[in-house]
């Protein structure tokens, strides 16, 4: 193996030092042949983004409630949504065995992925104490009735492991996290 190994690189070290002359594209050549090339490419058309206007509109035909200000620091209209916050407290039935309360916790899971995949959900966590409130989930939806009728399908509310409080909340549409 080892003479293999040996053989490949003094081959390659005798090919890569064998004097060839070759002439250089002129630079000027090359540059005009990209320009060329580039111009014929196809970009996919980016979406405009909407006005808050054309959001704003969007979100009241939908049933939200919103409203907007102007940053006095940027002078950036600002549109605010109103979403829900559902608490995830500490329900009254904590009985389940080992086995059940996995597959309660398994199944709230499920519900938590699907209301994200259907877009009902923003975000969801668990608390990191042991206290009474478990975790928050917020709902994107226009109506309190809605958001609470989401949260109470969850499998661990049906089951008394997890009590839910809904209450309206407001955030800026479309800032991030930090």
């Amino acid at each position: 193996m080892k003479t293999i190994v040996l053989t490949f690189i003094v081959l390659a070290t005798m090919i890569s030092c064998k004097k060839e002359t070759t002439t250089l594209p002129n630079v000027e050549d090359v540059v005009s042949e990209v320009v060329t090339d580039s111009t014929n490419l196809e970009f996919d058309e980016v979406p405009a983004e909407k006005t808050i206007t054309q959001l704003k509109e969007e979100l009241t035909a939908k049933g939200f409630k919103t409203f907007d200000y102007v940053d006095e620091k940027t002078q950036d209209t600002i549109l605010m949504q109103q979403y829900f916050m559902a608490f995830l407290k500490r329900g009254p039935i904590r009985t389940q065995n080992e086995e059940e309360a996995a597959l309660i916790q398994k199944e709230h899971l499920a519900h938590l992925t699907k209301m994200y995949e259907l877009g009902y959900a923003d975000i969801s966590g668990p608390f990191g104490d042991d206290g009474d409130i478990r975790g928050i989930t917020i709902y994107n939806v226009p109506t309190l009735k809605m958001a609470d009728s989401l949260a109470k399908a969850d499998p661990a509310v049906k089951a008394g492991w997890l009590e839910i409080e809904v209450r309206p909340w407001w955030a800026a549409k479309g800032f991030p996290l930090r």
